[in-house]
């Protein structure tokens, strides 16, 4: 059996009991880190106690090892009981859905067991849940690579009067141009998109397209580490936010559309002094 378990958002403490109780009957337990990351990071001390309150050793996964040697993992879920943690929810990331694809292809029994993602705990910021467009995510730039694929997405909800969630980029343990080259892999250092960062892109990007989905003053709000004690919650126009400090990772942005006079008051609770 492959138990794919969601551990919310904030620590090891948001596991659930259904979640938690899988866990402690598993022979291995593997941990995915690179869609997403609890707040608490992945160093040796933060895994320690992960092991420590589920009572089992965890692999972390990287994204090399669940999209090109799955098969390893699968091949003991036909033989034991094998768990599979991801941040948030399991379903809040495709790559997750392809491994279920396969396991059920392997002839591998598959249990999913749910938990808050960001998906759902956005609520929080007073805006609701079903005012909101196409979700978007958005890539760290380079100078030779500046995607901008999410700018029509975004136009869309706009003139729909929807809000915009943008999930941004996450990078870890992610191989350099210049080692891919030379055929031995080299890792860049983690990195984590600011909301000012994904800010500046954004403003870069309407810029360049001048289609006025967005501006300067297009009201939004800032989030960081949803979920968590010290999550971090602001609301102003995008010039503003640029310069708020929203502290460690992870973060995200939220495009705000047309607001019903309720989501205005909740937004008033944020708004930058």
């Amino acid at each position: 059996m492959l138990y794919i378990v969601g551990l919310g958002l904030g620590d090891e403490r948001d596991i659930t009991v259904r979640g938690l109780d899988a866990v402690r009957r598993c022979a291995k337990v593997y941990m995915e880190a690179y869609t997403s990351l609890l707040s608490l990071g992945l160093d040796p001390a933060s895994l320690a106690n992960l092991e420590k309150m589920y009572g089992k050793e965890i692999t972390v996964a990287d994204r090399e090892m669940v999209e090109e040697r799955a098969d390893q993992m699968l091949s003991e879920a036909a033989d034991a009981d094998v768990a599979f943690l991801v941040v948030g929810d399991p379903f809040g990331a495709t790559t997750h859905t392809d491994l279920v694809v396969r396991a059920k292809n392997m002839g591998v029994e598959v249990k999913v067991i749910h938990n808050a993602s960001v998906m759902n705990a956005i609520g929080v910021c007073g805006l609701q849940l079903y005012r909101y467009g196409e979700t978007i995510s958005i890539p760290f730039f380079t100078e030779t690579w500046r995607p901008d694929s999410f700018y029509e997405k975004i136009q869309n909800s706009r003139r729909l009067g929807l809000h915009t969630l943008c999930l941004l980029d996450i990078r870890v343990k992610e191989p350099t141009l210049e080692s891919l080259c030379r055929g031995k892999k080299v890792y860049e250092p983690a990195r984590f998109m600011t909301v000012n960062t994904a800010i500046s892109q954004l403003l870069e990007v309407e810029e360049l397209h001048g289609g006025s989905a967005y501006g300067p003053d297009s009201l939004c709000m800032g989030v960081a580490r949803l979920g968590s004690d010290d999550q971090k919650i602001v609301a102003g126009p995008m010039k503003k936010l640029l310069d708020v400090d929203f502290g460690p990772p992870l973060h995200c942005l939220i495009i705000v559309g047309e607001t019903h006079p309720v989501e205005q008051e909740m937004l008033e609770f944020y708004m930058i002094k």
